[in-house]
């Protein structure tokens, strides 16, 4: 019985040997060649993947359909938020909001990397500060929100607002990209420029996987580690080696994938974190909060009678009676202060409303797509020199550019040191069944079929708004007496907010009453305003598998 075993033992072990050598060699299955071999070509195939941790803070959110939408009284009469069956992608999610310490490490570093003081810097550090006046009320004492709530240590773990959906936007691509250089400096790729020359810090993923050369103006010498391939015992391996190596890809599975803000299907769907009670809110999809129950109070025997949330509980009560507080809060809470729900998600009913990508219709078109729905997709391509290569904003061949928002906010149109992208034209449209267009975000609304005010401008995307008789962007012009320019704001009258540049939020906040909970509530901003109830968390993608669960191959049954 034991030489039994032995045998075993041995021939299970030389099975695992020889599985593990074959898989080491990254040789092709279909054909036989090595990758990363230089006697085979040196093809290219990047580390084994053995999937994904979530990026710290965030919670995995494993994908499906669930009905999106509400399924309550519709007691504002918006009708804009029917039911409808979506499927959303698996993802990774903030299990809270981004708070006001971690938006203040954003501004820190901005200011240490562009300093205001340089003329051509001086507007990206305004361009990232939070309107703190949005605590002012005209009958209102609040100077002291004004004044500490995004800086004073007590308000540390706070949500942060004051945030408009452009700034919630360029929050997610810095931390990509702070994420994506501290990854590369831990793995030993680039040397620890924070302990160097702190205004060469900026770091775009995108120049360092087109052209890391283009990144800390052309100091090669700050890349210690590349990729590079050599030959052991016979069979393709790989070893960090000089910069000299073969540089860093996607491939290799080393770059964290970009941060985003969530589309509204993926916020909604992880709201309502259906895992729970499914035969009920799947089928049904009649789930009211993003806890399992029909009530705001908690039930458990610890704490019952507690609200499960931070929200305006009526005319002038905003956290209940002096001496026992119903929701432990008046303003917004230090995150996490209520329970998760069933993914693991704080305050997704409550505390803050939040950003999400999409841009504002009334009407969700799952008609048109019922696949992982997104309203605002934009296509673009990287702009090329007539050298044939990438243009980088803030070099000689391209200034920095400012826009002027409709509240005459002056905002860079792009960040100097990235890769700078021009819409796609129709020739690379052409033939496609998939999409036709660059911007797609009146898609099916506000076209030439469904606008009755549709003018005959040649240009595309000058008349794009024409559907929605929305506030119009200022223009600089020159004044009349002195000369000088000055900004002409939209004095027409207008009918609406609704136009291109109107987004999304989700979510019931501090200063809701009890109705705005629903996951399923959506309402609208443009995207240069901010409030003293709106906040933001980001999302990443998640690769491979949509699920983090491993399934067997099933056997056909006979």
């Amino acid at each position: 019985m034991k030489n039994v075993l032995k045998i075993t033992f041995i021939v299970l072990s030389t099975v695992f040997f020889v599985s593990c050598k074959q898989s080491s060699t990254g040789k092709s299955s279909l054909t036989g060649l090595s990758f990363n071999d230089p006697r085979n070509g040196n093809y290219l195939r990047g580390n084994s993947f053995e999937g994904q941790k979530p990026p710290l803070g965030m919670v995995a959110i494993d994908g499906g359909s669930f009905t999106m939408g509400q399924v309550q009284d519709d007691i504002m009469f918006d009708w804009n938020s029917t039911p409808k069956q979506i499927h959303v992608r698996s993802f990774f999610m903030d299990e809270a909001e981004v708070t006001n310490s971690e938006y203040f490490l954003y501004i820190q570093y901005t200011k240490d990397v562009f300093p205001p003081s340089e003329e051509k810097y001086k507007h990206i550090y305004n361009s990232v500060l939070p309107d703190t006046l949005v605590w002012r009320n005209s009958l209102g004492n609040t100077d002291l929100l004004s004044e500490n709530y995004l800086r004073h240590p007590a308000y540390a773990d706070y949500p942060v607002v004051g945030v408009s959906w452009l700034q919630a936007n360029e929050y997610c691509k810095w931390r990509t990209n702070v994420v994506n250089l501290k990854k590369l400096i831990d793995k030993g790729h680039i040397e620890n420029i924070f302990e160097s020359d702190s205004t060469r810090n900026f770091f775009d993923s995108d120049v360092f996987l087109t052209d890391a050369s283009l990144l800390f103006e052309g100091d090669t010498t700050i890349y210690k580690k590349g990729v590079k391939q050599r030959r052991a015992r016979g069979a393709a391996s790989q070893e960090r080696g000089s910069f000299q190596g073969r540089p860093i890809t996607k491939a290799d599975a080393i770059l964290q994938s970009k941060f985003r803000l969530p589309t509204e299907a993926e916020w909604e769907f992880a709201a309502k974190a259906n895992i729970e009670n499914r035969e009920y809110n799947i089928v049904r999809g009649r789930k009211k909060y993003a806890w399992n129950g029909k009530y705001s109070r908690s039930k458990a025997k610890k704490s019952k009678g507690d609200q499960l949330a931070n929200f305006k509980q009526g005319k002038g009560n905003y956290s209940g009676i002096s001496g026992w507080s119903s929701d432990g809060a008046d303003i917004p809470a230090k995150i996490k202060s209520y329970p998760p729900n069933a993914f693991g998600l704080y305050d997704m009913s409550g505390n803050v409303a939040e950003w999400v990508s999409d841009i504002y219709r009334p009407i969700v078109d799952n008609d048109a797509n019922d696949f992982n729905y997104f309203r605002g997709n934009v296509f673009t391509k990287k702009m090329i020199n007539k050298e044939g290569k990438v243009i980088i904003t803030g070099t000689e061949n391209s200034e920095i550019k400012y826009d002027t928002l409709e509240n005459g906010r002056i905002v860079p149109k792009n960040l100097p040191g990235t890769l700078q992208y021009d819409l796609i034209t129709k020739s690379d449209a052409a033939l496609r069944r998939n999409f036709t267009k660059a911007d797609n975000a009146s898609i099916l609304d506000g076209d030439l079929n469904s606008s009755a005010y549709y003018d005959d401008s040649t240009d595309e995307y000058a008349k794009r708004d024409n559907m929605y008789n929305s506030p119009k962007k200022p223009t600089i012009g020159l004044d009349s007496i002195t000369g000088a320019e000055i900004v002409i704001y939209d004095a027409e009258k207008r009918t609406t907010l609704i136009s291109n540049n109107t987004r999304v939020y989700k979510g019931g906040s501090w200063s809701d009453r009890e109705y705005w909970l629903d996951p399923a509530q959506r309402r609208y901003l443009p995207e240069y305003m901010a409030s003293n109830y709106i906040g933001f968390r980001c999302v990443t993608d998640r690769f491979g598998p949509m699920t983090s669960e491993k399934r067997t191959a099933r056997t056909p049954s006979r």
